[in-house]
């Protein structure tokens, strides 16, 4: 491989929110194959890959350019896109698809920002998907103008001496990351959720009810997605989680109505809660009420199927303290050390929904508030999410 494509590889995973984005994709089109390709007029390599198909290729490796649709896509500077190959009258006799044997597929060239082809953001599937009636192209190729930026912001990390340089143009390509992504994502997402709400409110029809409920609770859960990505970003880029600090009179109703919405969720599960006098804490209550639902989501879907989770909130001593606790395996000491990093996930081999992100985030919000998030795991005690937070004394 020659050095070029070796550092581009290595400049896309120093993107750190590029299997953020590869998640993304997967979840919003159901599509099991996601990837980032360098395509030069000679070869096709992989420089980041998400892959729930066994399809077999890993980062670094190669196809053979002539038998991509990525190369036709080089040639023309345009998408790609196929919901049912099989049925699509100029595709169904090409042989790519019986190559590598997929229905569903899309390209979407990927352009440095001075107007070069870098290559392509691509995904496919055995299975058909509906990719050209949703928003799929509009969100990857956002994906694909922050990947040009930050492929620019990481360039230039390495080669300026400036530190002051550095700076304004680090703080320059965080407020277009955030802007792209948040102008490009949530409002076409807004729009699909209020549409497919408006039909079910104002249009029932029996024969396509079902659909377009999928359709508002996929749409929910990729803004959710969204959002943890939105997160994400503002820890990782410096800006930190935004809170909104009021003395909160509400916050027993606040984590009743989480653990609540949880529990309905989740009806074979039992939540015990113990919820003390914890009115009047200054805080962010929205953000507190993210904090325990990923704790309790981590907590349903990590602990022992058949065990209790435990809620706790109090005040001691002036410190107000919210612990989740759930039964099963104990998490081992090296992998605890992790766990609050983003991505993070159990070693093991069973798929995971939503981005691996929720820990990390509610360690954020919890820093952001000026207080800790801690893990013990035992065999005894069982796994206690704790998140302490020294109260202000009253004026």
């Amino acid at each position: 491989m020659v050095q070029g494509v070796d550092t581009d590889i290595a400049t896309i995973n120093r993107i750190s929110a590029v299997p953020a984005m590869l998640q993304v994709i997967s979840e919003m089109t159901g599509m099991r194959f996601a990837a980032i390709a360098r395509v030069t007029s000679t070869r096709w390599t992989a420089c980041a890959v998400l892959d729930k198909l066994g399809f077999g290729l890993e980062t670094g490796g190669e196809l053979d350019l002539t038998t991509t649709l990525c190369f036709e896509s080089m040639g023309s500077h345009q998408p790609i896109i196929i919901d049912h190959v099989s049925l699509d009258p100029h595709y169904c006799d090409y042989q790519t698809p019986k190559m590598y044997r997929f229905e569903s597929y899309i390209t979407i060239p990927v352009f440095r920002t001075d107007g070069s082809f870098f290559g392509t953001i691509c995904a496919l599937d055995p299975e058909p998907a509906q990719l050209k009636s949703s928003t799929i192209q509009a969100t990857m190729e956002s994906f694909a103008r922050l990947i040009s930026l930050q492929m620019d912001a990481e360039e230039n990390q390495q080669r300026t001496e400036s530190a002051l340089l550095l700076e304004r143009e680090t703080a320059e390509l965080r407020e277009q990351f955030i802007a792209v992504l948040g102008h490009d994502l949530r409002n076409p997402l807004f729009a699909i959720t209020t549409a497919a709400e408006r039909l079910l409110r104002k249009y029932p029809n029996p024969v396509s009810d079902h659909l377009v409920q999928h359709i508002l609770t996929s749409g929910r859960r990729a803004a959710r997605l969204v959002e943890d990505v939105l997160d994400f970003a503002r820890g990782r880029l410096g800006a930190g989680i935004p809170l909104m600090l009021h003395e909160s009179a509400d916050l027993n109703d606040v984590f009743t109505h989480v653990i609540s919405e949880v529990q309905s969720v989740h009806p074979q599960r039992l939540i015990q809660a113990d919820i003390g006098s914890i009115d009047g804490v200054y805080c962010d209550s929205g953000r507190l009420s993210q904090l325990l639902s990923n704790l309790l989501s981590n907590a349903i879907h990590h602990g022992a199927t058949d065990g209790v989770v435990e809620v706790q909130a109090q005040v001691h001593e002036n410190v107000f303290t919210l612990t989740v606790t759930n039964q099963g395996n104990p998490i081992a000491p090296h992998v605890q050390a992790q766990l609050f990093q983003p991505y993070s996930r159990p070693a093991n081999d069973t798929p995971q929904a939503g981005l691996g992100l929720g820990l990390y985030i509610a360690s954020q919000i919890a820093q952001s508030h000026g207080g800790r998030l801690e893990v013990d795991s035992s065999a005894a005690h069982g796994t206690v999410f704790s998140f302490h937070l020294p109260l202000r004394a009253k004026q």
